[in-house]
Formats: structure tokens, sequence, C-alpha cells
């Protein structure tokens, strides 16, 4: 997983924190830290009664956690599956493996978990941009295809050695989780654990109310300040955010975004600026934005027609300096203009 950019506004970060008040009951103490984990912040906030601070136990579980799919530590269980020095794995990586087959499956290779050739070559990886000419993304493609793999309890099988997994687009979303987890196992019922725009929210605060969500506004370039435009509220859901205008690089006048499209071994180049995606947990809300980003605002609505297990808000261009959004019908979203 997981990408080591430096602490800048190259990591899109487009799920903002908003009125984490001080709790009145004196039964409930609220409890807040933030940290830095993956090349990114993450912030904790949860209400329990003894008001003990868990962020020591939550960088332990962050740690292991990276050693199992970070491919930028060649030490890690995902560097080794990649060059094909074990098969057998962890219950971490063989849980994301898991679910990213199957929204692999679900949205027919839109995402893809074995785009890694890809992503290194056009500079998104752990490699340095190769010249991406046709001949050479074709032959990458060669191997990339998530029904060439196999997942046999914790053994992996891939049809051809060539295939490398990628876990940026789901791993941080199931960090996500897994930080939830261990908050619940301490009894806690009422939290919030956001890791780089990836959050989790469960229950109420003890006024009663959810958690208050910003979405940030789309920005012109990668670098630009942070302001949030759309508020949602939540309990006991969790958002992910994927978008194509805070992690890109030009060349030659044109933006090439950090978005691979697994079939077409390119860039993906559409007008869907944000997507934010708000499921059940959180690995799979960050799943499916990636894959709602490779589809493109047209067939991202199709495939959410009819589910009600997703819900999504998508900010897409309209022209230069111009955009509109879309929320599909089981999502309040909020413009912050309507706020007084």
């Amino acid at each position: 997983m997981i990408r080591n950019f430096k602490l800048s506004g190259l990591l899109l970060l487009t799920v903002i924190i908003l009125n984490a008040c001080q709790s009145r009951n004196q039964h409930q103490q609220q409890v807040s830290f933030r940290g830095i984990v993956f090349g990114t912040y993450y912030s904790v906030s949860y209400f329990s009664a003894n008001g003990k601070n868990y962020q020591q136990e939550i960088d332990s579980l962050f740690a292991r956690f990276n050693r199992s799919v970070s491919y930028y530590d060649p030490n890690s269980i995902i560097s080794k599956v990649n060059r094909n020095e074990i098969t057998e794995v962890d219950d971490y990586f063989a849980t994301v493996l898991a679910r990213s087959l199957e929204v692999a499956a679900e949205t027919n290779g839109a995402f893809d978990p074995t785009v890694s050739p890809l992503v290194n070559a056009w500079g998104f990886g752990f490699s340095k941009q190769q010249n991406m000419n046709q001949w050479r993304i074709d032959s990458l493609r060669n191997f990339v295809g998530y029904w060439r793999v196999k997942l046999n309890g914790n053994r992996i099988e891939k049809e051809i050695p060539e295939i490398q997994f990628d876990f940026n687009a789901i791993a941080k979303g199931y960090a996500s989780d897994l930080a939830g987890e261990l908050l619940a196992s301490k009894g806690i019922k009422t939290y919030m654990v956001e890791l780089g725009g990836d959050l989790i929210a469960k229950g109420r605060k003890p006024d009663g109310t959810g958690w208050k969500i910003g979405l940030e506004e789309p920005a012109k370039n990668m670098n630009d300040p942070q302001e949030w435009a759309f508020l949602v509220e939540m309990h006991d859901s969790a958002v992910a955010t994927s978008g194509s205008y805070r992690k890109y690089y030009e060349q030659g006048g044109q933006r090439f975004s950090h978005t691979i499209d697994p079939k077409t071994g390119r860039p993906v180049d559409h007008n869907l600026l944000s997507v934010s995606v708000f499921a059940d947990d959180c690995m799979t809300a960050d799943a499916f934005a990636t894959a709602f980003m490779v589809m493109g605002l047209e067939k991202a609505k199709q495939f959410l027609e009819g589910r009600t297990d997703l819900q999504a808000f998508f900010i897409y261009s309209k022209g230069i300096d111009e955009y509109g959004t879309y929320a599909t019908p089981g999502l309040t979203v909020i413009p912050r203009s309507e706020l007084q």
C-alpha cells in the first residue's frame, strides 16, 4: 500500500473533521489525538467513561499493518509476494486481497489490485516514470488482470509470475476500519477515525448529533489550500474520497492523473474531479471510490442505480472554473453556502 509522499498538498485530504465538540456528559470524556502514518496524517476522536488514550496501541497496529501491505518496505509481505519469494501471507494481506478481488469482479476490472506495473511505469509508484508509448503500455497490460490471481486460505496463486499487487486504493480504508475495531474492542461505541481522507464514524455524540464531516472543494492546483464546501453528518458509516486534482503531474502541457485505468493502461481523462463514497466499512468505500474515478461520472451513476449499500457524492467539471455536483438519492449533502 502505502505511499510515502511528503507531507504536503500532494495528499488528497478531502475529508475534514468539523465541530469536535466537548462532551457535556460527565460520564463520557472526549479523547482526541492526531499523528502521522503512511505518509499522511490521521486523527482519532472518541468518547469513553475512563478517558484513556489509546494512541500508542493504534500506532502499533498501523506499524504491523504497514509491514504487511506497504510496497515501499522491501521486507514487507507485499514486497516479497511481488518478488515471488513467498506465497503464504498474513491475515491483513489476505483480507485486503479477498475484498479487492470481490470489488474487481463487481466493477468488471475498473478496480484492479494487480495494476501495480502500470502505476509504477507512469511514475506514481515506487519507481521512476518510464517513457510511456503505446508499445510499453500494451506490454505492461499483459501483466495486469485480477482474474489471474487466486486466494486459497492465506496462500496466493498467480497465473504468471509478473503479477504484482498494489493495495494503495483500498488498504488505507482498511487501516481506518482496523483502528475503529481496536477502539470497539475497548468498549468504545462512539468514535471517529480519519486517515488521509478515509474515515469511519460510529455512534452518536453525547448531545445526540452525528459526526459532521466537510468535503473538500476541488482545487485548481495540487498545493492550493484546502477549503471545505459541503457538509455531511455521519454515524455508523464510512466515507472515502478519490480525486484527480491533488495527485498528478504535468508534462508537455498535459496533466496526468494518478488514477490509472487498468483496461486502457493510461491515466483517466474525463470530467470527474472527485467522488466520495459512503459505505458500511471504509475498506469498501475506499475501493469503490477508485473504481468510480476510473469509470467516470455517467458509468458510475449507472453502476449505483438500485444499490442501497453504497451512496456517493460526485464533483465534476462543467468548464473552466465551473463544476457541478451529483448526490445519490439516499445521501444528504449540504452546501456550505446554505449553512447559517
